[in-house]
């Protein structure tokens, strides 16, 4: 069984799209309304795995406070914006997949962000900070970001989006804390590091599988209907991730060394889209499948284009530094 999770998580750039093939296959053939009952228990395996694995006391250690302030600067300061300004341009019309892509810019840090910084051979325990730090910061933001850039163009109750991030992000984050404590305690640290932690994310990868399927079987028909949508939502995510990689390796190159750089990319490009999703779906009633719809199209361009950035980072950054005592890559 674990065999099977990992090596869904290790080809999550096939998985996803199998899973919104099948979705829409489903949704073509299927009545697809029943499938709202699984997005709760859905929603929860997709987050408390992960929060089980998070290591919230790395935040307290110091060493890479300029890392840390620009990674934010770029996440909440230029990210949303680049996101909201897109859906814009090219959703005028749809302000709901303008919403799906404010979302998906909006609660930065993925799981992944720890992995795909240590694949480029980068400052992980920094990447580990990151995501702590970002995760946090974008649940608090995220209510009052989407009241202040959607709030004109859709119907946006605050209450209901403050209670969902608390039900998505905080209870689960509480509850992985006290699981991840446990098992300390039970285990040892050692033992929890190596034979127990790393099982956790595939959980959240089934959770995140789960979630991609209902959302497109839910608009199926519709894009059955208009298959052109496809094109229309996959153009401004691939503009999205362009620009914030090229951002963020400039900054990266000119005012950090590599490793921290390598860090600062992965911080602010890769986003909680698994959040993104669990609020699109939860928060915005039927309407909500069409935001959803958006994110789902834009974990296909993340897992892609971080894929591809780790296989030309030492083209772009420069080889790892050799360690002088040992004469190995760091």
């Amino acid at each position: 069984m674990w065999r099977i999770v990992l090596g869904i998580n290790k080809h999550l750039t096939l998985a996803i799209p199998v899973m919104m093939g099948a979705g829409f296959v489903y949704g073509i053939f299927f009545p697809a309304d029943g499938l709202k009952m699984a997005i709760v228990p859905l929603t929860f395996l997709m987050v408390y795995p992960m929060m089980v694995t998070l290591k919230i006391r790395k935040v307290l250690e110091g060493g890479d406070s300029k890392a840390q302030i620009l990674t934010q600067l770029l996440n909440f300061g230029i990210v949303p914006f680049l996101a909201w300004g897109m859906g814009r341009i090219f959703f005028a019309d749809h302000p709901y997949m303008a919403l799906g892509l404010l979302l998906a810019g909006l609660v930065p840090t993925s799981g992944m962000t720890i992995s795909w910084t240590g694949f480029a051979r980068g400052n992980v325990e920094a990447a580990v900070k990151m995501t702590v730090i970002g995760l946090t910061l974008g649940s608090f933001a995220t209510p009052f970001y989407v009241q202040a850039l959607m709030g004109a163009s859709i119907s946006v109750d605050f209450a209901l989006v403050v209670r969902q991030i608390a039900f998505i992000v905080f209870l689960p984050m509480v509850a992985g804390f006290l699981t991840q404590t446990a098992l300390i305690r039970a285990c040892g640290q050692p033992r929890f590091q190596k034979d127990i932690a790393p099982k956790f994310p595939g959980l959240s990868t089934i959770g995140v599988l789960g979630i991609v399927f209902v959302a497109i079987a839910l608009k199926a028909r519709t894009l059955a209907e208009a298959p052109e949508m496809l094109g229309l939502i996959l153009m401004p995510l691939v503009l999205i991730y362009g620009i914030n990689f090229g951002i963020s390796t400039l900054v990266g190159r000119y005012f950090l060394p590599r490793n921290d750089a390598i860090a600062l990319i992965y911080g602010s490009v890769m986003r909680n889209l698994s959040i993104a999703l669990a609020i699109a779906i939860n928060a915005f009633g039927p309407q909500g499948a069409q935001a959803a719809l958006v994110v789902a199209m834009a974990y296909i361009v993340q897992v892609q284009s971080a894929a591809w950035y780790v296989r030309f980072t030492d083209r772009i950054l420069g080889p790892a530094p050799v360690s002088p005592s040992l004469g190995l890559k760091a």
